[in-house]
């Protein structure tokens, strides 16, 4: 970049601190970008004339003499279709190899899409994950997390969603992965031949972990250039959240900001709910769905994180290792997708709502046998085909590996139902039962 294309320059600072720099200057936005000694850093604080940028990869070096020169915008992402199949960084820039995306300059960041241009959610989003599918079905324009505890394999999940679901276009937004992390989402993707409908945006352990404040923008950012310019159906995937708000909390200490609860920032719930409230569905035909991870710190769904994240969004997956089968499910108790009405039975099978309501219900009566067990009581024989019911419906459907198309699934329930239960124990209206039972054990 050549001095002329800067808007000014500044040799003195005032303060410097492990994360910023803070000087005197006058006409310079919130959020706008600058170097400081060939640095890149943002503006997170204006008082009067004194402006504090935060410098992300730190500030050790740096003299109060450096040279600070403000670029006039925030941060911006080069926008077209030639984002399709690439790596980028947290600042957009390529990962992979390939060359500079030569598009238009979009600023990442911006407002929600204005509630009259949005439409009611009514497309169904396919994740070809059977326990979401099934229990769980994901709208267009929905916004829902995954809660999982940090050593479950929640990226591998998010892969999976990535290569199964059906979207015209699947960004990745991976916050503090770790480098073999990044290395399994970008062979996987590679090896999938998937690349074509694939962008991603990477920030890993080995960078500055302010960086990953810019990384769901940025996805974001893409996101809306085809959800909005091509019409297009968009799946945002954002992994991991919990390592989003532990950056923001470095930040707003370092500035000496006042924690909230848990040590995080009391800017959390909006700074969390300016992301997701960028999910969208127009009635263009185009939406952004997100669908983000957040780990939780033993289990504890009380923290700031999780409890903030439950306010924002339209429900949330759980995962959890089920012993009787040793594999991670998607929790049926647990988990909720409030939008899911929008779509079973309309842009499902018929039989969709009665064969989850049923399916639940029996496994709900497994937990029930299960606990009866553990407390030494007889079992009844109902109890024991609905614990068989139980560990087959896990291993075949709600188990993170199952691969199944949503009529596939319902054909899968169907067998398990007449293999463990007559059909009155169902309580499936007839009209239902009429076309879909084909017998069994009654």
């Amino acid at each position: 970049m050549q001095a002329g294309a800067f808007r000014k320059i500044h040799t003195r600072i005032d303060e410097i601190t492990k994360a910023t720099v803070t000087l005197r200057a006058q006409g310079v936005g919130n959020e706008e970008m600058a170097y400081v000694d060939d640095r890149l850093a943002q503006v997170v604080r204006i008082a009067g004339e004194q402006v504090t940028l935060q410098v992300f990869v730190g500030t050790e070096g740096i003299s109060t003499n450096a040279q600070v020169t403000f670029l006039g915008r925030p941060p911006v992402l080069r926008v077209s279709d030639d984002l399709a199949g690439r790596f980028f960084d947290a600042f957009g820039r390529p990962l992979d190899g390939g060359p500079e995306v030569d598009g238009e300059e979009r600023e990442i960041g911006g407002p929600s899409v204005n509630p009259v241009r949005r439409q009611q959610p009514n497309q169904l989003i396919a994740t070809g994950i059977a326990g979401i599918d099934l229990n769980n079905t994901l709208v267009t324009g929905q916004k829902i997390p995954f809660f999982a505890d940090s050593d479950q394999p929640y990226n591998e999940v998010m892969a999976n969603v990535a290569l199964k679901a059906e979207a015209d276009k699947i960004i990745l937004g991976g916050m503090g992965l770790s480098n073999d992390d990044y290395l399994y989402f970008r062979s996987l993707f590679e090896n999938a031949g998937a690349l074509d409908k694939i962008i991603s945006f990477i920030n890993t352990t080995e960078n500055p972990p302010v960086e990953r404040l810019l990384v769901p923008d940025m996805a974001l950012a893409a996101a809306e250039y085809f959800a909005v310019d091509k019409n297009e159906k968009v799946l945002v995937l954002l992994t991991d959240m919990t390592l989003y708000a532990d950056a923001l909390a470095i930040v707003s200490n370092k500035m000496d900001q006042i924690p909230s609860k848990d040590s995080m920032p009391g800017s959390l719930y909006s700074d969390l709910a300016k992301l997701y409230e960028k999910a969208v569905q127009f009635p263009e035909g185009g939406s952004i769905t997100i669908v983000a991870v957040t780990t939780l710190s033993g289990g504890d769904i009380t923290h700031a994180i999780p409890d903030n994240t439950g306010y924002i969004t339209e429900g949330q997956l759980f995962l959890r290792t089920d012993t009787d089968i040793g594999k991670v499910i998607v929790d049926p108790f647990r988990s909720l997708s409030r939008l899911k009405q929008q779509v079973i039975g309309k842009k499902t099978r018929s039989d969709h709502g009665q064969v989850m309501n049923a399916a639940v219900r029996l496994y709900a009566d497994a937990a029930e046998a299960r606990t009866k067990k553990d407390n030494g009581f007889d079992l009844t024989e109902y109890d024991e085909r609905c614990m068989a019911f139980a560990k087959e419906y896990s291993d075949q459907l709600l188990a993170i590996d199952v691969d199944l198309g949503t009529d596939a699934m319902l054909d899968a329930v169907w067998r398990l139902f007449e293999q463990h239960f007559s059909l009155e124990e169902l309580s499936i209206k007839k009209a239902i039962s009429d076309v879909y039972w084909k017998g069994g054990n009654a």
